[in-house]
């Protein structure tokens, strides 16, 4: 089996966390599958961290592009699945409607299987900037009545990724995050907490932090590969696939599609998404 690993960062960029990615990933992957790591292409934000361009709806869904020319070009290269590995999922329905392999994304998985661990589910973020964004997207997902709420880290992008490089400064920036997901058990009464960045999240998992104040912190790599993996099963086994009804899923016609990519300039953009 062969996954498609899709980061809303310039892997390139982030040399610590890819090392942890793959460490991680190697971990809890089956043996025999091969997950390879694919990136934003480089160039595509002003610095490494993308949280600045994401803070704006029109940025986001121009990113979002890129998005959709890898699940082609990850069909077009044979993978078996892909996982969008961004709690927000960019694009996630729409790339449904034009692959035939199994997406799974990152929040989308991860707020479905909280239902299983809990009641309520209350997300840890570090992007300030989308903070109104979350109740419309948790909704969409069709999970409002089991969203307990969202509270901020504690601790920046920066501050995650100096997790990853600074050994002496690890544990205090792991126990700012335990602090923040106190505050948010206590006061909204989540049982379940999802970190919501999956650099967070790594630094999360990898601490072995399972649980904060009693609630149960989804590790959110681990549960969308395994929901990779299960759904190329499920595809196999039993032939289920993700619904072609209403305006939401339906597929376009191929050649329509490969049509309007070309009339965007953006056929050959698939070609420039970066493994790492």
């Amino acid at each position: 089996m062969r996954i498609w690993h899709q980061s809303f960062t310039v892997l390139q960029d982030l040399p610590a966390y890819v090392a942890g990615l793959k460490e991680r990933i190697g971990k809890v992957v089956r043996p025999g599958t091969e997950v390879v790591l694919h990136g934003q292409i480089p160039g595509t934000y002003n610095t490494n961290y993308p949280g600045t361009d994401l803070a704006y709806g029109a940025i986001y869904w121009m990113h979002g592009l890129q998005w959709i020319v890898a699940a082609r070009e990850a069909e077009q290269q044979g993978f078996d699945a892909m996982v969008l590995a961004s709690i927000a999922g960019p694009m996630a329905t729409e790339i449904r409607t034009i692959v035939d392999i199994p997406v799974v994304g990152y929040g989308e998985a991860a707020f479905n299987l909280a239902g299983l661990y809990g009641n309520r589910a209350g997300m840890l973020f570090f992007i300030k900037e989308r903070l109104d964004f979350w109740p419309k997207q948790v909704a969409a997902w069709g999970m409002a009545d089991r969203f307990a709420g969202i509270e901020h880290a504690g601790v920046s992008f920066q501050d995650v990724l100096t997790g990853y490089t600074d050994a002496s400064k690890r544990d205090g920036i792991i126990n700012r995050i335990i602090e923040n997901g106190e505050k948010l058990v206590r006061e909204t009464g989540a049982d379940v907490i999802i970190p919501g960045e999956m650099p967070l999240n790594l630094l999360l998992s990898t601490a072995g932090v399972t649980q904060i104040a009693g609630a149960t912190v989804i590790d959110g790599i681990t549960t969308t590969f395994k929901f990779a993996e299960m759904l190329v099963d499920l595809k196999q086994l039993s032939g289920m696939k993700p619904s072609n009804h209403g305006w939401y899923h339906a597929s376009p016609d191929r050649n329509r599609f490969e049509q309007v990519l070309d009339f965007y300039g953006v056929k050959e953009l698939g070609k420039r998404i970066p493994s790492a």
